[in-house]
């Protein structure tokens, strides 16, 4: 499996089991030790990389554990302490990952629950961990432009100097993106009267900030709702293929139901999930062969935009339930309900075999 993939079905198998893994324990089995394995790369039953109940005698504290320490060349290169899957992260659980910090080669810690992973190095002082994280992975709604410095922590990929180089960047635009998410949500007084003073000119009195904050709030909100419509547009404008009537069989066209204009809509999620789809694909062939066509029944992908060549095709008309059909050699379909759009994922071999076959 690709980086992504594993991370997606990661993040599928902890929404799947959040609400039933309600102890520290459960949560370190259920999602913690498949986060080292898979994710990271490393053997949780090696002790020459993975040491659990880690143990080192720090000042006067005589011993104390962190769960697990990840090692290389018999070294500390990570500290990870757990917390249940339903519990806060707060800094105050990351007392023992302070002291094992500072008395360990660790340049890397990491604080989780399971389901969410903060990242601390030592940027404000060295050989002392950061009060804040610069990087927090969220497995219940990934944020993939953390997915390239998070492979760098893997067992085949480490790069430990690269990591700290960019994660002093890390560390502020993640913090400036949570407080824009929180401010967009509630916004506080002073966001609200930076934005009024810019289109009001009289006094932020009290009347003023009740005026304004639900306007800034819905300003806000609508602002979002306006950048998905434009990525959209331009992931319809560039993924569409340019059709050239010439070159496309009629008779393959009405077989398809494949005809383009009034009646057929594209929507967000048959574009995510033909990202998914394409994603899996191009482990065997190049992205650019990898082409998509919406009708009116249902949303097709194909190997050289060539209907005769399906890959996969999304059936999310329905509203009440959505469906992947995969093909087999004589490209017979079968339909796979979804819960969510990350479980294509789990018919990825299927994707595969699909292209292969038409390989051949």
């Amino acid at each position: 499996m690709e980086f992504s993939e594993k991370v997606s079905a990661l993040s599928t198998k902890v929404q799947n089991q959040r609400e039933m893994t309600q102890t520290e324990e459960a949560a370190k089995t259920a999602f913690v030790m498949p986060f080292i394995a898979t994710v990271l790369g490393y053997d949780v039953f090696d002790p020459r990389e993975v040491v659990p109940e880690f143990t080192a005698d720090v000042g006067v504290k005589k011993g104390e554990k962190v769960d697990y320490a990840i090692m290389r060349d018999n070294e500390v290169q990570m500290l990870i302490e757990c917390k249940k899957s339903n519990g806060t992260l707060t800094i105050e659980n990351a007392s023992q990952l302070y002291r094992y910090f500072s008395v360990t080669n660790a340049r890397i810690a990491v604080l989780t629950n399971g389901v969410e992973y903060q990242f601390y190095t030592d940027l404000d002082a060295p050989n002392r961990m950061d009060s804040r994280p610069f990087m927090v992975l969220d497995l219940g709604d990934v944020d993939e432009s953390l997915l390239p410095e998070l492979r760098k922590l893997t067992k085949s990929s480490f790069d430990l100097n690269s990591v700290i180089d960019a994660a002093e960047k890390l560390k502020y635009i993640g913090a400036i993106k949570r407080t824009l998410a929180e401010q967009f949500q509630e916004p506080e007084d002073e966001w609200v009267k930076f934005f009024a003073g810019r289109v009001y000119d009289g006094s932020f009195t009290k009347r003023a900030r009740e005026q304004f904050t639900p306007l800034v709030q819905e300003a806000a909100s609508t602002f979002l709702d306006d950048q998905v419509n434009i990525r959209l547009k331009k992931a319809l404008e560039t993924t569409r293929p340019q059709s050239d009537s010439a070159s496309i069989d009629s008779a393959e066209v009405a077989e398809e139901d494949l005809v383009r204009g009034t009646g057929i809509e594209t929507t967000l999620e048959e574009l995510e999930g033909y990202q998914v789809v394409k994603a899996i694909a191009c482990s065997e062939v190049k992205p650019q062969r990898i082409a998509q066509r919406d009708s009116k029944s249902y949303f097709a992908i194909l190997l050289d935009d060539n209907n005769r060549k399906p890959i996969a095709r999304l059936h999310f008309n329905a509203k009440s339930k959505k469906y992947l059909g995969t093909f087999d050699a004589e490209k017979n379909e079968t339909r796979h309900p979804l819960g969510s759009i990350d479980e294509i994922y789990l018919h990825a071999d299927k994707i595969r075999e699909a292209v292969r076959a038409h390989l051949e």
